[in-house]
Parts: structure tokens; C-alpha cells; sequence
């Protein structure tokens, strides 16, 4: 059988320990935050790519927006903000209005691609045609601000 004075520093010990335990938590969670930078620089995920600006025959571009809103095209994009992939006014931003774009672009719809706009996959469109598919591309770069 213990003492009573063993029994008296055993019970002693563990009320300091349920006392100092609370204090030391709210000692340990109460650290000061570091002060956040609150005004973040946006990063611009559009890297431009130089080149001439041709211009854009109206039939065109309405064909061409025509045909994307018939196709899947908005599953994935929206005009104006980024969704699974780039905005179409992004894509307007990016590329310069000439045949040799329109022209790549059209083959990326065409075949699909990734890694342009990060890890998002396109899915390839191969029942499109080469001219639709231009025609679509002329609609987005016809965006451009």
C-alpha cells in the first residue's frame, strides 16, 4: 500500500501537468501570423507570341462561331474566363490572326494536343474538316481585343 504522501505528490504532479498541458497549447497556437502580402501581383498565364495581325472576313468569323456553338467546344471553354481549358479570348490574346496560325490551330483541334495551357488535355475532333476547323479558329482569334 502507498503512503499518503506518495499518493499527495502523484496527484499534485498531474494537476500541474493538466494545468501547464492548456497553457502550453495556447502558447504553442497563438503564434503571431506573419503579415500576408495582401495585394498579390497576378500572374498572367498568356504569353503572346508576336507576329502580324491579318485581317478577319466577317463570314468567316460567323461561321466559324456557328460551328462551335453546334460542336462540343464549350464543354471545355468558355469566351471569356478559363474553365478545363484557356478562354477563348486567352487563345485570342496568345496568337496572331495569320494563315500560318489559323492554320496550326486548326490542325490542333483537328489531331487535340496538350501542354499549350498547362496539363489539360483536348481531345481530338478527326471528324472535322481542315476548313471547319479554320473556321472555328478564325471565330476565337477574331476575339482578340
Amino acid at each position: 500500500m502507498k503512503s499518503c504522501a506518495a499518493i499527495f505528490i502523484k496527484n499534485k504532479l498531474l494537476l500541474i501537468v493538466w494545468l501547464l498541458l492548456p497553457a502550453f497549447y495556447v502558447l504553442g497556437c497563438n503564434r503571431a501570423e506573419p503579415e500576408r502580402k495582401k495585394n498579390r501581383e497576378k500572374i498572367d498565364y498568356i504569353k503572346p507570341i508576336p507576329g502580324k495581325n491579318d485581317s478577319i472576313p466577317a463570314k468567316v468569323a460567323e461561321k466559324g462561331e456557328s460551328l462551335i456553338s453546334y460542336a462540343d467546344c464549350y464543354t471545355c471553354h468558355k469566351e471569356d474566363q478559363r474553365s478545363v481549358g484557356p478562354a477563348f479570348k486567352d487563345i485570342a490574346k496568345r496568337y496572331p490572326v495569320n494563315k500560318v496560325y489559323i492554320e496550326m490551330l486548326a490542325q490542333k483541334v483537328i489531331v487535340g494536343g496538350s501542354r499549350s495551357w498547362g496539363y489539360a488535355v483536348m481531345d481530338p475532333h478527326p471528324k472535322l474538316s481542315l476548313d471547319d476547323a479554320k473556321s472555328m479558329v478564325t471565330y476565337i482569334l477574331s476575339l482578340k481585343k
